[in-house]
């Protein structure tokens, strides 16, 4: 639940249009409701400035779909790692809702979208990494930051990455993600002076090991300003870089 889901109960209350038995039946699932194999984090929107999200994979359908309809009463609704099947599910109930392919990720649009200013640039080191950059991409639009991509400029053309040093010294903070041997964080963290937020992938031959090789080569970065999430994990990186951009 929103600040503003808040003010529009309160208000609708003074105003007469729902009664005190409705305005406390809000309030009482306002830390968490209990759907018995889920506890939904209404709370979480107050507290951290972003609402819950919900992490699909190993969930089964109908669970997805009962968790989406209790969230969906207060906002925009964000379903990561899910598949087309959970989609035309959701699509049924919801008409605004959209699907990623490519990120596998679902999103019930229910609410305004307010945009902040800066920019968060978004750079994927090969095409295979693309659907994690797509995740991050998905999420940082969704909590309302300007988001520009800009794909295939891993090291091995660095050329590639040149051609774009005008939109990353334009952007606000940069999210770079890359498999194989993870390079392209360390050599965009030492052409700018703003937060890199480096996203390991299991994009690689036998010795990335799933993602492992990337993710120590980031987290032995030589250039400073450069955080690392975890492997394959665009939505952390978007997340973070909303809460930089806020």
């Amino acid at each position: 639940m929103t600040p503003k889901a808040i003010k529009k109960i309160l208000k609708d209350f003074r105003a007469g249009e729902i009664s005190e038995k409705e305005v406390f039946r809000y309030l009482k699932s306002l830390p968490f409701k209990d759907l018995s194999f889920a506890k939904i984090d209404h709370h979480r929107a107050l507290r951290r400035g972003f609402p819950e999200t919900i992490f699909g994979k190993g969930k089964t359908k109908d669970q997805i779909l009962k968790i989406s309809e209790e969230m969906a009463r207060y906002g925009n609704v964000l379903i990561t790692k899910t598949s087309e099947d959970v989609f035309k599910a959701i699509k049924e109930k919801y008409p605004k809702s959209y699907y990623n392919k490519l990120a596998k990720t679902i999103v019930i649009k229910n609410g305004v979208i307010k945009t902040r200013k800066g920019k968060i640039l978004i750079l994927a080191a090969g095409t295979s990494d693309i659907p994690v950059a797509e995740e991050a991409a998905v999420t940082a639009e969704l909590f309302g930051n300007k988001v520009e991509n800009v794909y295939d400029v891993g090291v091995a053309g660095i050329h590639r990455l040149f051609a774009n040093l005008d939109k990353i010294s334009k952007s606000s903070v940069i999210i770079v993600v890359a498999g194989m041997e993870g390079a392209l964080p360390s050599v965009v963290a030492g052409l700018t002076d703003k937060a890199v937020i480096a996203v390991p992938t299991s994009c690689g031959y036998g010795a990335s090991f799933e993602g492992i090789t990337p993710l120590l080569a980031m987290l032995n970065s030589c250039s400073p300003g450069v955080a690392v999430v975890n492997i394959d994990n665009g939505f952390g990186a978007g997340y973070l870089a909303s809460l930089i951009n806020k």
